[in-house]
């Protein structure tokens, strides 16, 4: 079944639109790809897909300029590719090759880009949102106006590390955009079940943070949330909320069934809640694009992501000498008799 159509009028240009959806589609196709290969067993260890999720990556990036910078958790595929990360160099680091971000070593979980201003990829529930404040803390140091989106889910909003970074970031007036993925199910225990307050941003009022909650599925209302969030922290008034209701329509990671939730919740949410069926049906319906043209984007985008994986299958595993590159160690103690 097709989305139903929206009935909603695009307040933005065709370029714009057209923009979005490329780059939530090209997100969609290059996780799907992703998960042929773990189901090869070209991809190992954890694997997180974005599908689903598209717009709010995408939606927010569009607010971002150049300088700031982001910071995420483990699922993080949708991140890079919407802040200009190489397919071919996120698609070689899940399959642990020499020609990845992080020259196989990070995997799916862990890369990073200096030149996109992205600083991970973390594995530990909620580890990431500390180094965020600590990255918009370099930002105020330094007196320019960028910003740091700090990515965290519902099931992390629930560490206590969160509130302690919340504190400090109030505190101290920090550039920083915490923004609350709630996919509605952490890692499988969903948000009825697991917490207590129905708007997980309203935390922020005990250290008066500023905050909303938006639609994750619609990428125009993420970014014109974006927007608001952005100025509000490069007008030096601090930290800002965003809650960014979505949904992932896969399990936690790879080797998660989700019998947490039903097959038709999820058919449901794909039918009438998809965020690229929403922007699809805008430029239809606003004679923005044909069939055709579409149909030929989505082609020019698996060929993108058919050759990522290409280039990731032939791209060498990483020598052993790289083990020692990347570390702060300057000497290789040697071992004593």
């Amino acid at each position: 079944m097709a989305a139903k159509k929206s009935s909603k009028k695009s307040n933005v240009s065709a370029e714009e639109l057209l923009g979005y959806y490329k780059d939530m589609l090209l997100i969609r196709r290059f996780e799907e790809k992703a998960g042929q290969l773990y189901g090869m067993g070209l991809i190992g260890g954890f694997c997180h897909l974005y599908i689903g999720q598209e717009a709010v990556v995408v939606g927010l990036e569009a607010a971002a300029k150049e300088g700031d910078k982001r910071i995420t958790s483990y699922r993080d595929h949708g991140h890079m590719l919407a802040c200009g990360m190489d397919p071919n160099g996120v698609m070689a680091e899940l399959t642990g090759r020499e020609g990845g971000y992080s020259k196989g070593k990070g995997g799916s979980m862990h890369m990073f880009s200096k030149e996109k201003h992205f600083y991970g990829g973390h594995g530990i529930v909620a580890a990431q949102v500390p180094l965020g404040a600590g990255l918009a803390f370099s930002d105020k140091y330094k007196g320019n106006d960028n910003v740091t989106f700090t990515y965290f889910g519902d099931g992390a909003a629930n560490q206590g590390q969160v509130y302690e970074t919340y504190n400090m970031a109030e505190l101290w007036d920090l550039p920083v955009i915490f923004v609350i993925e709630n996919n509605q199910y952490a890692m499988g225990t969903s948000v009825q079940r697991s917490t207590k307050s129905p708007s997980v941003w309203e935390r922020g009022a005990a250290y008066g943070i500023e905050g909303e909650a938006v639609d994750g599925m619609d990428v125009m209302a993420v970014k014109e949330a974006g927007d608001r969030a952005v100025a509000y922290c490069r007008a030096g008034k601090g930290p800002y909320i965003l809650e960014v209701k979505t949904y992932r329509y896969r399990g936690h990671s790879m080797s998660d069934p989700a019998k947490y939730r039903t097959r038709e919740e999820v058919q449901k949410m794909r039918d009438e809640r998809d965020p690229i069926e929403q922007v699809r049906d805008l430029l239809l319906t606003g004679k923005h694009a044909t069939e055709d043209d579409l149909k030929a984007i989505d082609k020019d985008i698996k060929v993108r992501v058919n050759e990522s994986a290409e280039f990731a299958k032939e791209s060498p595993e990483p020598d052993l000498s790289e083990l020692w590159t990347d570390i702060y160690a300057t000497e290789i103690p040697q071992e004593t008799a």
